[in-house]
């Protein structure tokens, strides 16, 4: 006969280790990630000398400020020929139906990086080798990825892990397609096994010892059934892995469910460095503004500092074309408004600007740990947010010179709630301005920003 009391005890045990899976998953990434991505700088291009290279930079300079994420981004299973920039391998079906070219793929339908680029992958090893390297340098690694299951896998009729009988073929959406990469098909998630191959690959992965996985064309449109798929895969895996969504507009609509699935995602499509995108990025945000919060982050995409395209994939090689001025609101609003910081540069060629961006401890404070960020106001000539510094009554405030000209811009200090006399200190300078009451005013450059920590006085 059935002891009762001890099914009981085992419902509970049950649906308890349910919840913590659950929960576990949304516990990681409790402040922005911060780390570097290899697309802005290789596109799929990156060999693992670079990727190492860029490694090494962020533990020696930025890991003692909190950044660790090394990102190797998409087509890692595609051999760029020697010399070529960013690739999109066009797959086409031959004669016999296979495709051009063949992706680097194990006999369970699962994408591997391809040796060419990733020496230490030779023989199978996978991405496990370049993960243990990021570790050893006290840093966490992750990989891109594009939605579903490659095209020709289904075409071999891979067998998925795990199950008996169930083929690539069978559990593939072919009607879902990537309108910008034709390698991939999408999952029906309806259909016994589609979740075990998610299973299989996150399975895979947490063997390399990722860390943090980015899936593309997942996010915009909304692919809600295979994005809790990843998600249940993470949770499977018992690691913890962040899950980053990516390209934008990640549709509002769908910001309660994106939030429980997802670490972070994208609010607009993808961010280069031109100051009418800037701009745009500002009314993404406010759209978003109240939604980010522990374990989920709007993220406003990579930081557009430092050597970009070196092989594509937008434009020539290039220093960033921000201004000086331009960079310093860049890095400013990403702070104030908690996105995720993702460097976008090749780090080792990093000039002394782009270093003072990227390390000072006061700024990054406020991405990671300023609370409730909300805009002020906004015009056309300037615009103002703030955030609550989290254990006391202070605020941080950024201010940014919209103009096309030097501008004196105001604070309005007792709209923040600040009353008699604050204390003004300049974050980026690290300085105090002195005290003040009812408004703070400074002149700010054209397109610049100023970060500052306001305390009041005797309250």
């Amino acid at each position: 006969m059935v002891n009762k009391s001890l099914l009981r005890l085992a419902c509970i045990a049950f649906f308890a280790a349910v919840i913590i899976g659950r929960t576990s998953a949304q516990q990681i990434a409790a402040t922005p990630p911060m780390g570097w991505n290899s697309y802005n700088c290789y596109g799929s291009a990156v060999h693992e000398d670079e990727v190492k290279a860029n490694a090494r930079y962020l533990a020696k300079y930025l890991k003692p400020y909190g950044w660790q994420y090394v990102v190797v981004d998409f087509l890692w299973s595609y051999d760029n020929p020697p010399g070529s920039n960013i690739g999109n391998p066009f797959q086409k079906n031959l004669q016999d139906g296979s495709f051009i070219p063949w992706l680097t793929m194990d006999k369970w339908g699962r994408l591997l990086p391809q040796p060419t680029k990733f020496p230490s992958a030779f023989g199978g090893k996978g991405f496990k080798p370049l993960g243990d390297y990021v570790h050893s340098l006290g840093l966490k690694f992750g990989i891109h990825v594009m939605r579903g299951i490659p095209r020709q896998a289904v075409w071999a009729k891979s067998p998925v892990l795990g199950t008996k009988g169930i083929t690539a073929d069978m559990i593939a959406d072919t009607t879902s397609k990537c309108d910008w990469m034709n390698h991939m098909y999408g999952l029906d998630m309806s259909k016994p096994g589609a979740q075990k191959y998610l299973n299989s690959i996150l399975d895979l992965y947490a063997s390399w010892g990722v860390d943090f996985i980015k899936v593309d064309d997942i996010s915009r449109p909304y692919h809600t059934a295979e994005i809790e798929g990843y998600h249940k895969a993470i949770v499977h895996t018992k690691r913890p892995i962040v899950l980053s969504i990516s390209p934008g507009e990640t549709p509002l609509k769908d910001g309660d469910h994106v939030k429980k699935y997802a670490n972070q995602w994208r609010m607009a499509d993808d961010f280069w460095d031109n100051w009418k995108e800037l701009l745009h990025m500002f009314n993404y945000a406010r759209n978003w503004q109240g939604m980010g919060g522990p374990g989920h982050w709007p993220d406003c995409d990579m930081l557009q500092i430092g050597k970009l395209s070196k092989r594509g994939p937008v434009g020539p090689e290039r220093y960033s074309k921000f201004t000086d001025n331009e960079l310093l609101t860049h890095m400013t609003f990403w702070c104030i408004y908690r996105s995720p910081l993702m460097m976008g540069g090749n780090m080792p060629e990093n000039r002394p600007y782009d270093l003072k961006l990227l390390s000072n401890n006061e700024v990054l404070a406020v991405n990671q740990t300023g609370q409730n960020p909300k805009e002020l106001y906004h015009n056309d000539e300037s615009m103002v947010w703030y955030s609550q510094v989290p254990g006391s009554k202070d605020i941080y405030a950024a201010v940014f010179n919209l103009k096309n000209e030097d501008s004196d811009v105001s604070l309005n200090l007792l709209a923040l709630g600040l009353k008699g006399k604050v204390t003004v200190r300049d974050l980026w300078a690290k300085k105090n301005m002195g005290s003040y009451e009812n408004t703070y005013q400074q002149k700010i450059n054209k397109h610049g920003a100023a970060l500052f920590r306001l305390s009041a006085i005797n309250r």
